[in-house]
């Protein structure tokens, strides 16, 4: 697809994964006669699961909740290979005529917003060096949250005289022959601990290097009672009965790590010590020093990772590292791991918006200085609407949540015949407290870029609640007029404080 600089979208959504599948594929279904395009800065569809290529890659989320809901997961497995997400997505955007809409190749450098003419203009780069624009009415970032183009890599002492192969998961060549190679992972996350039983076979042997433990819980590879359903059920019926479900169970599991934290690492630990050998140290390798859920839990399909420790082919050690040599990593206990690949899986960066510049009226958008709405839009800022998914559960019910969110909005704006939403503070909170954009979450890869994202505040609707069933409550089937979320007709409308404060409704801004 390609566009005529002076053509105007409804809808611009950046990026054609998950968060971009599900935004277009419910404006198909919700708002036929909205025309949108999708700018994706690679060359096909799928985001991390077209990004990712190490061994084994999969979600680390259920597939009964990781799908959208519009589109049943058919697939016997649960937590499912990377190439199985892609082939989902791929029947989502042929199944709602998709493609057509997605411009390849087209990277989105900034965004500016003129109230005057109430659009948005969207540069971009494409991958022929030509530059363009397109206008629209609203944005949708649908970018993701961490840089494609770099992972994290702490400043290992000695890196550079590793004399080995040297790969960053997230650039991971495709031609890499491991077979019968010793290979050092370092890393205890979601990636090094798929990683290494995935390679444990093929190679001589694998260590996973970690500088403390992380929790790792095994679940079932496949849901036996939702294939069993979907022998006796349609698969609408199956897949929405097991989706409740597995979100009520994340919710339950979620809470119950907040409320009473010291049950659950019990509960944990008690999986793990049953799943491997005696020999194996648990509470030196597997015994966090956090409490469950302030950092993410590790899923593993069938206790893979414990059957490829178990087997001798693979091993854990905690220790800090001291510094990268010719032939692997000495540890400050004085121990060595030598190693012919050494696997740096250390973490993401994350990236604002897709590391966009954006202006307002000419001025850029400091977007620390503003409060998060509902967790998806910035005070003050018009026709500006993100999806960041959920940290304790899967990104798409965030991703369906927000996707039906702007499909609401575009439809009220057109039933108000106004061309602008925007959240506006009123006269009490111009001085809230703000706190951090994700709070009791505290992974290195978040505290590195706290400061660079939004504030919440400290009351609704100025939250990022991280709870898929409250958000559910409050955006598909709360109010839209909560006298916050303003929706105007002209630049010369008011979005004074005032008007908010006085308790005017949204449409009595309008």
């Amino acid at each position: 697809m390609s566009l005529n600089d002076s053509e105007i979208q409804d809808v611009v959504i950046v990026g054609a994964g998950i968060s971009g599948i599900s935004a277009a594929c419910h404006l198909h279904e919700q708002c036929p006669d909205k025309n949108y395009t999708i700018l994706e800065a690679r060359d096909s569809i799928g985001g991390t699961w077209d990004l990712f290529r190490y061994p084994g890659i999969r979600s680390d989320s259920d597939m009964h909740t990781f799908g959208f809901r519009f589109k049943p997961w058919t697939n016997p497995k649960a937590l499912a290979d990377g190439p199985s997400i892609l082939s989902y997505l791929q029947e989502a955007v042929d199944e709602y005529s998709v493609q057509e809409h997605i411009q390849f190749g087209v990277r989105v450098t900034s965004a500016s917003w003129d109230s005057n003419e109430a659009l948005w203009t969207v540069s971009t780069l494409h991958s022929d060096g030509e530059v363009h624009q397109v206008r629209c009415r609203l944005l949708f970032m649908c970018s993701g949250y961490y840089n494609y183009e770099a992972g994290y890599t702490p400043e290992f002492p000695g890196l550079e005289s590793f004399a080995g192969t040297l790969i960053h998961p997230q650039h991971w060549p495709e031609d890499l022959d491991y077979q019968g190679k010793r290979v050092a992972v370092i890393g205890s996350g979601a990636t090094a601990v798929t990683i290494v039983p995935a390679m444990a076979e093929a190679v001589e042997h694998i260590t996973m290097i970690q500088r403390s433990p992380t929790y790792i819980v095994s679940m079932p590879g496949k849901d036996k009672f939702y294939n069993f359903l979907r022998s006796i059920l349609p698969d609408t019926w199956a897949y929405g009965f097991v989706r409740w479900r597995n979100i009520r169970f994340q919710s339950l599991i979620y809470k119950r790590s907040r409320n009473k934290p010291q049950k659950m690492k019990e509960w944990i630990l008690r999986r793990v010590h049953k799943a491997l050998n005696k020999d194996i140290d648990v509470d030196k390798h597997f015994t966090p020093s956090y409490d469950p859920w302030t950092q993410r839990l590790c899923l593993v399909p069938d206790s893979d990772l414990f059957h490829a420790l178990n087997s001798g082919k693979a091993e854990v050690r905690t220790a800090q590292i001291e510094r990268i040599t010719e032939t692997g990593v000495l540890l400050e206990d004085g121990s060595s791991v030598e190693c012919d690949i050494l696997v740096t899986a250390t973490g993401l960066q994350l990236e604002v918006l897709g590391g966009v510049k954006f202006f307002q009226d000419g001025e850029e958008i400091d977007f620390p200085s503003h409060y998060m709405y509902q967790g998806m839009m910035f005070s003050g800022v018009p026709n500006l609407i993100q999806t960041f998914g959920y940290i304790n559960a899967s990104w798409t019910l965030r991703a369906d949540l927000n996707s039906q969110f702007v499909c609401d909005v575009l439809n009220k704006m057109d039933a108000t015949g106004t061309t602008r939403v925007v959240p506006v503070l009123r006269e009490h909170e111009q001085n809230m407290q703000k706190r951090d954009w994700v709070t009791d979450f505290n992974p290195g890869y978040f505290k590195r870029a706290l400061h660079l994202f939004p504030r919440q505040g400290d009351h609704a609707p100025w939250h990022n609640t991280q709870n898929y069933l409250l958000d559910k409550k409050l955006l598909r089937h709360g109010p839209m007029d909560d006298g916050v979320l303003q929706f105007l007709d002209s630049a010369t409308d008011s979005t004074d404080t005032a008007a908010v404060e006085s308790g005017d409704t949204t449409e009595q801004a309008a």
